[in-house]
């Protein structure tokens, strides 16, 4: 995979539907993971931590509804944003999809280039600089598709994986992240490093960001890892 490369989690039972989307999806450039039903989406949420989740309603066992709910209640996962995809047409289902959590309802049968526009969309939203734009926290100024940094306005000298690291904190300010979910956000799950080279990038970035001086704006979290301010 590679690094910064979107996830997306598909949640479908129908074989067909699966392999639709599936195809769909990477055609886009994203990487895709697939669940079968509810119970292993969960579990899949956990090991993947996806960036979006294209959820089918009608599920085996533990429907989306509730699998919708459950994301969206758990302070780890509550932000990640789900299209939520019915054969329910009625407007009583689409409120009650999206008064569960879900960020967006596409009924059933659907256009696939109205479905990828809207993942597209709410990608944008959870992972702004993946769409190329410009984050900002404090004083520091990202801009993803020139790659520059500044921070009171003097621009920053990074590294490209220090870039990556520097994007991921910007896009999730708070968020603590552990070594492994940095691993698989900045190097890409298909690539073998040692988890002590995160501790190595991040004392490299802290040095990139206080260069003008100003104060670390890194926080290490005692046993889970690393989060900006």
């Amino acid at each position: 995979m590679a690094a910064d490369q979107p996830t997306v989690l598909v949640v479908e039972d129908e074989a067909a539907q699966r392999e639709v989307l599936t195809y769909n999806l990477e055609a886009e450039g994203f990487r895709v993971t697939r669940a079968e039903n509810g119970e292993e989406a969960l579990v899949l949420i956990d090991e993947e931590s996806p960036d979006i989740i294209v959820l089918d309603w009608m599920l085996p066992n533990v429907s989306g509804i509730e699998v919708c709910r459950q994301i969206k209640t758990r302070p780890e996962t509550r932000s990640v944003p789900i299209i939520m995809l019915s054969a329910r047409s009625e407007e009583v289902d689409r409120v009650r999809g999206l008064e569960t959590g879900a960020d967006d309802y596409v009924v059933k049968p659907y256009s696939v280039i109205e479905l990828m526009a809207r993942v597209r969309a709410q990608l944008r939203r959870a992972r702004p600089a993946a769409a190329g734009l410009r984050l900002e926290y404090e004083d520091i100024v990202l801009d993803s598709e020139t790659h520059r940094v500044t921070r009171n306005s003097k621009a920053l000298k990074l590294g490209p994986t220090e870039f990556r690291l520097l994007t991921t904190f910007m896009e999730k300010p708070g968020r603590v992240w552990s070594r492994e979910q940095l691993l698989d956000r900045v190097w890409g799950r298909d690539i073998y490093v040692d988890t002590r080279t995160v501790d190595v990038h991040i004392g490299r970035l802290r040095k990139a960001l206080c260069q003008h001086g100003g104060n670390d704006p890194l926080r290490t979290v005692r046993g889970a890892g690393y989060a900006l301010g």
